[in-house]
């Protein structure tokens, strides 16, 4: 089990109320959340963003582009970095069509970004 230190820090523009009440979920009770959140996006007539953070990343902004979502991100390497994390990276993502059929989701790295960008 994690400890509370390794929680994760909710994104700026998640109300605290929101973040609060979400943090005390069980997990069956977060995947459910998950369903209503998108299903309210399909309401809105919003698509889910491809855009999903792996292991030991944080994304600081996604803004949606025409043809692409623009994703600033920070990343962590191996343990024992000292200059963890590493970024911020500014990358375009976007779904592409499979000729088998489904999407795939690419990341295209653009470049690193200084603090203030």
């Amino acid at each position: 089990m994690a400890s509370p230190a390794d929680e994760p820090t909710p994104p700026e523009v998640v109300p605290e109320q929101v973040a609060g009440e979400l943090s005390d979920l069980t997990p069956e009770e977060l995947r459910n959340t998950i369903i209503y959140a998108q299903e309210l996006l399909q309401f809105h007539d919003e698509t889910a963003s491809p855009v999903e953070p792996g292991p030991d990343e944080e994304i600081l902004r996604a803004t949606e582009r025409d043809g692409y979502t623009e994703v600033v991100k920070r990343a962590a390497c191996a343990s024992g970095c000292e200059d963890c994390p590493h970024g911020p990276y500014l990358y375009h993502v976007k779904e592409e069509s499979r000729p088998e059929g489904g999407t795939k989701v690419r990341w295209t790295f653009v470049g690193a970004l200084s603090e203030a960008e």
